[in-house]
């Protein structure tokens, strides 16, 4: 994808130096970032983005009672309503744009917009709520946006690789990492697995359709 599709903040009047983008970018990517509630998609936005991100974030009020379920995230004052943003250098010619989905289940209908054009995903689960995790991975089957799911540690339950795959019913190929979507490095881990995931499955696509043709 050609870094040009996207606004470069250089042809803007003072912009900010930490949010023009790197004269060395020849390519960018649209990455979303999917989850159940409180799993810690606007953290990991945030700890990673190297501009300031962009949250759409609301105070959770009494409306919210009896309609999104908060198990395990009952101190969470707040909720992302639309999407959150942010931007970060893979290398000095990779940039990849991360957009956050929202995880309350009314929110869920933003989603398919949201995944038009992105090239790759990235799941965070929560053990102690992983059937929150089963809309986010149906709906990115449904298009065919490739990902790799990333177990987010709250300290609950720690089923090994192979029963969380499992109870996720993931294929062979999906890669399966622990993370703390606090910690820049970890979340930039996180991302790097994905492009090396997408780097793999485009490199083999050719030499797959070539033996399918055959």
């Amino acid at each position: 994808m050609d870094s040009r599709s996207f606004k470069n903040t250089d042809t803007i009047t003072g912009p900010r130096s930490e949010d023009v983008l790197p004269h060395t970018a020849t390519a960018a990517v649209k990455v979303v970032i999917v989850g159940g509630f409180g799993v810690g998609k606007t953290t990991m936005v945030g700890s990673v983005s190297e501009i300031r991100p962009l949250t759409t974030e609301e105070t959770m009020t009494q409306a919210g009672i009896g309609v999104d379920d908060n198990y395990g995230s009952e101190s969470k004052t707040a909720t992302t309503v639309a999407m959150d943003f942010g931007r970060i250098s893979i290398s000095e010619e990779l940039v990849l744009y991360l957009f956050g989905t929202p995880g309350q289940e009314r929110f869920w209908f933003l989603w398919n917009g949201l995944f038009e054009g992105a090239l790759g995903a990235v799941v965070l689960v929560d053990t102690r709520r992983l059937e929150d995790s089963w809309y986010a991975i149906d709906r990115l089957e449904h298009h065919g946006t490739p990902f790799i799911v990333a177990r987010n540690d709250f300290g609950g339950p720690a089923p090994t690789p192979g029963e969380l795959r499992e109870a996720l019913d993931l294929d062979p190929h999906v890669p399966l990492i622990e993370c703390d979507a606090r910690s820049r490095q970890s979340g930039k881990d996180v991302l790097i697995t994905l492009v090396e995931h997408l780097t793999s499955r485009y490199a083999t696509a050719p030499s797959q359709r070539q033996e399918s043709a055959q």
